[in-house]
């Protein structure tokens, strides 16, 4: 196969992944309600006239709203898949190898992105949260580039379960990892033992390069892009590992 045909190829099977998901309302309006209604309801509704609490919360519920569309629409959907025989044949076509998962992965990055939109026309009409062009973009990227780690996550957790059981399981990581990672709640508000352990997450790691994107934190944020690198680089390379010897 061409340089060219190759990448029709990957082209094809990112257009048609995308067309699937963004076509099918029980997919999208979950993931992007989520955290929409969370924000309204604790970030608009409850803390009107508080900017600073707004615009936390802006920021840590754009994060829990990225982590969806890699968890679910990666981890699931590739259970689910596996089970029902489609990953076999795809396998079987005549495509170039990894084209199924990019198309997966560019997927959640263009969900995740309209999610990020949302949150932050929520954030900017209705909490009138002062946001610069330069951090509008910042969040823009990293609901986009945001999602990769959760996606790894998805896809680790996608190939040890079975693809009716996967959505619980992923559940029982989603939330629980959102509550202690600080994104509902400030760490400080927290007991201390939790907050000591937050940083095992990578949405905590997520929501700190949030905060300072929003001006809410100085701390310096390479150290949280390496360890995100790593765990998507990681998780990624233990998942292709067993998709590889289980199918």
């Amino acid at each position: 196969m061409t340089p060219r045909r190759m990448a029709g190829a990957y082209l094809a099977e990112i257009r048609s992944e995308c067309l699937r998901y963004l076509r099918n309302p029980g997919f999208m309006l979950p993931l992007m309600l989520f955290p929409a209604v969370f924000y309204l309801m604790f970030g608009v509704l409850m803390n009107h006239g508080h900017a600073d609490a707004s615009r936390y919360l802006l920021a840590s519920y754009g994060v829990f709203g990225v982590m969806g569309p890699g968890l679910f629409g990666f981890g699931a959907s590739l259970a689910l898949e596996r089970d029902g025989g489609l990953l076999t044949l795809k396998r079987a076509l005549p495509m170039p190898p990894g084209a199924y998962l990019l198309g997966k992965m560019a997927m959640a990055m263009v969900v995740s992105g309209l999610v990020m939109v949302l949150m932050l026309l929520l954030g900017v009409f209705a909490a009138h949260v002062p946001l610069s062009g330069a951090q509008i973009l910042g969040l823009l990227a990293l609901g986009v580039f945001g999602v990769l780690p959760f996606c790894a996550l998805g896809m680790f957790v996608g190939t040890l379960i079975k693809g009716q059981g996967a959505p619980g399981l992923l559940n029982l990581v989603y939330l629980p990892m959102a509550f202690l990672s600080g994104l509902w709640f400030p760490l400080s508000a927290m007991p201390s033992w939790l907050a000591a352990i937050a940083p095992v997450w990578p949405s905590y790691h997520l929501n700190i390069i949030a905060q300072r994107v929003v001006g809410l934190s100085q701390a310096p944020v390479m150290v949280h892009i390496w360890v995100l690198l790593g765990v998507a680089v990681g998780l990624l390379w233990l998942a292709s590992r067993r998709l590889r010897r289980h199918g």
